[in-house]
């Protein structure tokens, strides 16, 4: 499985426009080559850079197996126009939180896409552990996508 962004490439340097620097809204994105068995998707996004430990920007789970991507801007309610559940990110807020990395260090922002053979049947407002829990014995892949950002 592949997961791609027409605003970023892998490695690559996330546009403010996706940044709490600017209009702090989810970049698009696409996916291709999904198992034949996918019932589900998950979308987990994390800086692993962040000075306390690892920060979740945004959790969304129960995607319909039938999506083939995000469009930009998805709105930050608790399930979104596909029909998917939307957790808490770190920020304590439904949906998509940019980054926000303290000046000068750049970030990682990563990006993971599980296809499920199963949807995860979480309400919104999720942790990562739920999320990470429901999802167990459940993924049949995994697709990372990297964006950089410093201020």
């Amino acid at each position: 499985m592949e997961l791609t962004s027409a605003a970023f490439g892998h490695e690559k340097g996330l546009p403010k426009k996706y940044t709490a620097d600017g209009d702090d809204i989810s970049p698009p994105l696409e996916w291709t080559d999904v198992p034949g068995d996918t019932r589900a998707f998950a979308l987990i996004v994390e800086d692993p850079d962040a000075p306390g430990g690892t920060w979740v920007h945004w959790l969304l789970y129960d995607l319909p197996h039938t999506a083939t991507g995000l469009p930009e801007g998805i709105i930050n309610e608790p399930q979104t126009h596909e029909g998917a559940q939307q957790g808490k990110n770190d920020f304590g807020n439904y949906g998509y939180g940019g980054p926000a990395p303290p000046s000068p260090a750049e970030h990682r922002y990563v990006f993971e896409l599980l296809a499920l053979d199963a949807p995860t049947g979480l309400q919104p407002g999720a942790s990562r552990q739920d999320i990470q829990e429901a999802t167990e014995g459940h993924v049949r892949a995994i697709a990372v996508l990297t964006g950089r950002y410093k201020r």
